[in-house]
């Protein structure tokens, strides 16, 4: 399975019978990527770790460059953080708008999702805007502290 999963229409080559193309997702792969990413925005932990175990991806990312870490962390749910984090999932890949899951916890104010991914070697100044960029958005000086930052 790709670590990059497309979300949407077929491929105009793919629905006029051309031979199946590497650059285009099979529809059932689509499929189970999208159950994958809605247990992750759930945080159906015990279920997404069985699938990474079995070889999904820890680091699989959707259209948008969310991985697993970031729809889960953006979701508040620590234990399904940490348990992709355990996986090798990596705490700071960022999205394709350059968003960290550290920043997103920042934003969404998720406390122990902050500290699952701090936990798990996330880096306060990664991204754009960075966790501390945010955190000094939001006057949030708790934060700022905890990220040695001020």
């Amino acid at each position: 399975m790709s670590e990059h999963v497309e979300n949407g229409s077929q491929d105009s080559q793919e629905s006029q019978g051309a031979p199946d193309s590497p650059d285009v997702p099979d529809e059932d792969v689509v499929e189970l990527a999208t159950k994958i990413f809605d247990l992750a925005r759930r945080g159906e932990t015990e279920t997404l770790a069985a699938y990474v175990d079995a070889g999904v991806p820890a680091n699989l990312t959707n259209d948008r460059g969310d991985t697993l870490v970031m729809l889960a962390a953006y979701h508040g749910h620590a234990g399904a953080v940490a348990a992709l984090l355990a996986r090798g999932a990596e705490a700071d890949r960022a999205n394709d708008r350059g968003q960290t899951p550290l920043a997103g916890a920042v934003f969404k104010g998720e406390e122990a999702v902050i500290r699952a991914l701090l936990a798990g070697g996330a880096d306060p100044n990664a991204g754009t805007p960075s966790a501390v960029d945010t955190a000094r958005m939001f006057a949030k000086a708790d934060l700022l502290e905890l990220f040695g930052a001020q």
